[in-house]
């Protein structure tokens, strides 16, 4: 026998769930002699791609590490003072070990099921709690995207609130930085929304002025009294959004307290690296009377079963996935992971560390400024945080510019030659020194930071220092040690089901594995310490990545350009969306704005396309499920001349690979429209084939799903589009660097390329699978998600399947007759699922009344036999209430879940015995997870909206430590 040299480790083996035994025996429950046989018999052959996948052959774990490795080198890590929103920071290591590298956290789903996310949600309200203090307003959300789409959603919010939905103006300071600007201007366009950018302090509101935006501290550092200027707004009934920096409002005056209606901005500096541009949490906050049109989640506290309080996502109604096509956002993924890290910042640090490090950068920049001064240049604004605006002496600007290079120093370079330059927490008098050195030209300044020092009175003195208390809560006061930081973020952890706890089965969410060398790289420095506007050759190994990322997904969708810009799937859909219009609008068919959209789409669809400036007609599905063809062709025709755009998922949302997608798209094409591909599934589509080949004009591609990019508990996602050569000239530029297409729509994300931090995510997943690896994990998907439902459907009805009885990577369990024969709804189900230690399915979408399960590949059959077994086992619990054995009302499920307190107290009375309350089935006796509360009280919360940690006088009884 000769000897065998093939790798060992092949990563392949560690990302699929079953192994080839588990692989032959559930092919044989389904009734399939072969995983290719039972393919060709799920995915029409009209649709299957002739050409397999060439992305290279698959990397080894410990090769692909050293690769990326070697690409990190590439990027030149430059001292970057350039500002504009982004500044290096210290992400103190234990928040760094046990929040952003443990699975625990980042593995997590959107805490749509209360009562097993209770610690996310408490991590979310400190957060909530955190930017409601810091800016004076009595209202924040969970996060969004990035300080761009914030204000964005700001401008949206108003408009939406005044009811002047278009033909309205929104002004804009011109000491707004640039992206963000920039990213306005995207937003109101399509909206018919004139932005109006000039000087805020001369500007004159009309009531044709719905909002104004400015920058606290502005663009250049200033730091400016708005009181009047917000007076004048509200003189004539227009709104004021402030887009401030959070660290400096722990010495400035908030905008809440001059006035502003709206502050919105970036976390980033509380501990979260920069990362080429993110991922960053935004935050948003507002008054009471906007908490309808807020966009985003809002975390609220209520009460549960028992009485005892419990934190729930609040007002869920105003979310886009019911109000659908009547929505103003379409926020779908926020960044949950980052403002849990945001948030355990202060909490670590608490309100005299925030207030130090603040002030120890306000220190440093006012001896910079003195020092500047003393060399003859002219530092632009007297008050300052810790940016100046500095107008360099005659004939000097070329010196400094050459000596900040050879002491690999950026600093921000204005058009009309003055210069930026601002510093962050990891700043120091020796930094400070050699900045003077530098605008000195290079030579000795003839002073040094102690003399400066000597003469300068500590702190910030300015016209806005703030007068108000802040961060007064317990929880922002007693976990300062590392013992007791680790202990409560341990804690909070324990308190949520993660992907590290069981399979979390979530239909259109592919909550797949992310291992662990694909996450490795992610606290790389030279990818986490790279400023987002750093010149592009100190970027080359990003821009290596970028470009090996782009040609992989063209290569798999068949397209031939793709946007790595946009910062969410729900961004994807709407940035698809505008590629298209601005695509007609070029033909000189601006009219074309009607958007077919089946009745079973992604509640982001509708949304996006009313954002994106289109009218949404809704297409009928028959009685399998499929799009209606007959319905889309008279639609099609109906709205001809209109005819913009068909948004299809596919596989359909119903799990199924519908037959007709070909002759659908061949429709919208004949009357002049294109189609924009949802790309959720496309981890039913991965090798098997392409959304350009099937007739798609554009799709977007959830990397946080099919390729790799953890949850987070909500966020980050990324959600780039890729598509075809006649939409590639239109894709999203930027204002600060050069990227996009040359008919640009103009930037939808604030940095270039989104994200870019966590793209190198799905770099290594794709280097690590190759093509044959992806292709065989999408049959694996699919075989899993098929045997599931096989083994279920002599239990459950399965809503859907395709022409030959099969699903595709997710299937519908129908539970809407049993509210007929035993009370028991699809909640009921969820709940009680996580007595057995799971995560309920996708709950009522797309049908009320349904579970939609999604296992994934990585799933293992033990794992998938056990979720299974758990459904059966609720099956007979409900049957027990069908025969009369259990109560209708007063049962296992409607009293689910069951916490560990209840099920110890001895005030149980409920009529079954505590054992099948807790522990239904042998591997709950072996190893429990417990809900952390009762089932929830959704309406008590709605009714009572508390989004803040309860005020300090809730603790009078428990003072806090320390």
């Amino acid at each position: 026998m000769p000897i065998d040299f093939s790798p060992t480790n092949n990563f392949l083996e560690r990302h699929i769930g079953p192994n080839a035994e588990a692989t032959a025996t559930m092919l044989e429950v389904i009734g399939e002699p072969t995983l290719d046989a039972f393919i060709d018999g799920v995915v029409p052959p009209s649709i299957r791609t002739k050409k397999p996948l060439h992305l290279g052959q698959p990397a080894s774990e410990h090769a692909l590490l050293r690769e990326v490795a070697a690409l990190a080198s590439k990027n030149i890590l430059h001292r970057s003072l350039i500002g504009m929103g982004y500044y290096n920071t210290v992400t103190p290591t234990v928040i760094l070990r046990n929040i952003l590298e443990n699975p625990g956290w980042y593995t997590a789903y959107t805490p749509y099921q209360a009562e097993i996310s209770q610690g996310r949600l408490e991590a979310l309200l400190n957060y909530q709690t955190l930017v409601i203090d810091l800016t004076g307003l009595p209202i924040a959300n969970a996060s969004l995207l990035d300080e761009g789409t914030a204000a964005a959603e700001a401008m949206a919010m108003f408009f939406a609130a005044k009811g002047k939905p278009e033909h309205g103006a929104f002004f804009v300071s011109d000491e707004c930085f640039p992206q963000t600007t920039e990213v306005v201007r995207t937003r109101a366009k399509p909206l018919g929304i004139e932005v109006i950018v000039g000087d805020w302090r001369n500007f004159e509101f009309t009531e044709r002025v719905v909002g104004a935006l400015i920058q606290y501290p502005a663009g250049g550092g200033a730091i400016h009294d708005y009181r009047q200027f917000c007076s004048r707004a509200h003189a004539l009934g227009s709104l004021v959004a402030a887009a401030a920096d959070l660290l400096s409002l722990t010495l400035l005056t908030p905008p809440g307290e001059f006035g502003a209606d709206c502050a919105v901005g970036s976390t980033q500096r509380f501990g979260v690296p920069l990362g080429y541009g993110g991922p960053h949490a935004a935050y948003f906050a507002t008054g009471e009377e906007h908490k309808r049109h807020m966009p985003g989640r809002i975390i609220g506290v209520s009460i549960d079963a028992h009485g005892n309080r419990a934190l729930r996502m609040t007002l869920q109604t105003r979310e886009q996935h019911i109000r659908r096509e009547k929505a103003t956002s379409n926020i779908c993924t926020a960044q949950v992971l980052l403002a849990v890290m945001a948030g355990m910042y202060a909490v670590y640090h608490g309100p005299d560390g925030l207030r130090k490090i603040a002030e120890r950068i306000h220190n440093l920049t006012k001896v910079l400024a003195r020092g500047i001064e003393h060399l003859g240049h002219h530092v632009a604004h007297k008050d300052f945080f810790d940016t100046l605006h500095v107008v360099p002496k005659a004939g000097s600007a070329e010196a400094i510019r050459a000596a900040a290079t050879k002491r690999k120093i950026n600093m921000r370079q204005f058009p009309d030659g003055t210069i930026g330059v601002s510093l962050d927490e990891r700043s120091s008098p020796e930094e400070v020194d050699l900045l003077l050195h530098v605008f000195a030209g290079g030579n000795n300044p003839g002073i040094n930071v102690p003399a400066i020092a000597a003469k300068e009175v500590a702190g910030y003195a300015g016209a806005m220092k703030r007068q108000s208390d802040y961060l007064r809560h317990p929880v922002f006061n007693s976990y300062h040690s590392e013992t007791e930081m680790v202990r409560y973020m341990h804690t909070l952890e324990s308190r949520d089901l993660a992907l590290n706890t069981s399979m979390i089965p979530l239909g259109s969410c592919t909550m797949k594995l992310n291992a662990t060398t694909e996450m490795i790289p992610l606290t790389f420095p030279g990818f986490t310490e790279m400023h987002p506007f750093a010149p592009a050759d100190q970027a080359e190994g990003y821009h290596v990545m970028f470009e090996d990322l782009s040609n992989w997904l063209n290569e798999i969708t068949g397209f031939k350009a793709v946007s790595l810009q946009p910062n969410a799937g729900a961004q994807g859909e709407y940035t698809g969306l505008l590629v298209i219009h601005a695509y007609h609008e070029s033909r000189g068919q601006e009219q074309r704005r009607v958007c077919l959209i089946p009745s079973s789409a992604h509640g982001t669809n509708p949304a996006s396309a009313v954002m994106a400036g289109m009218e949404v007609v809704i297409v009928r599905c028959d009685d399998r499920g499929n799009i209606d063809v007959g319905d889309l062709r008279e639609k099609a025709t109906q709205h001809a001349e209109r005819l913009g755009a068909l948004m299809v998922t596919y596989p359909s949302t119903h799990g199924v690979f519908e037959e007709s997608i070909s002759e659908l798209c061949q429709i919208v094409h004949t009357h002049g429209g294109l189609v924009y591909m949802d790309g959720a599934n496309m981890n039913a589509q991965v090798g098997l084939c392409k959304p350009a080949e099937i007739g798609a004009d554009v799709c977007h591609i959830n990397l946080h799903k099919t390729f790799c990019i953890p949850h987070g508990g909500g966020g980050p996602g990324m959600g780039p589009i890729a598509v075809a050569e006649h939409l590639a000239a239109f894709l999203p530029g930027h204002p600060v660097v050069n990227t996009g297409g040359k008919q640009s729509i103009g930037p939808v994300s604030s940095a270039p390329w989104g994200s870019a931090n966590i793209l190198v995510i799905s770099w290594a997943y794709i280097r690590l699978m190759g093509g044959s690896g992806l292709t065989h994990a999408t049959k694996m998907a699919i075989l899993n998600a098929n045997y599931m439902a096989k083994r279920l459907e002599g239990h459950y009805p399965i809503l859907y399947k395709g022409r030959s009885g099969r699903v595709a990577h997710e299937f519908i369990v129908d539970l809407r007759g049993l509210k007929d024969t035993s009370g028991i709804e699809a909640e009921d189900v969820a709940k009680r699922l996580m007595d057995y230690g799971f995560h309920a399915p996708t709950v009522s979408f797309p049908v009320a009344g349904t579970l939609m399960i999604e296992p994934t590949e990585s799933e293992p059959k033990e794992e998938l036999d056990r979720l299974c077994d758990a459904l059966i086992s609720i099956r007979e619990e409900i049957r027990e209430i069908e025969t009369g054995k259990a109560d209708r009302q007063n049962n296992v499920l409607k009293n689910a879940p069951h916490t560990a307190e209840a099920v110890v107290s001895d005030a149980w009375a409920a009529p079954y015995s505590r054992e099948k309350a807790a522990f239904p089935t042998r591997w709950t006796s072996a190893h429990k997870f417990w809900p952390a509360v009762g089932r929830v009280n959704n309406a008590y919360g709605d009714r009572n909206v508390v989004c803040s940690c309860p005020p300090i006088e809730a603790y009078e009884d428990a003072p806090p430590k320390g």
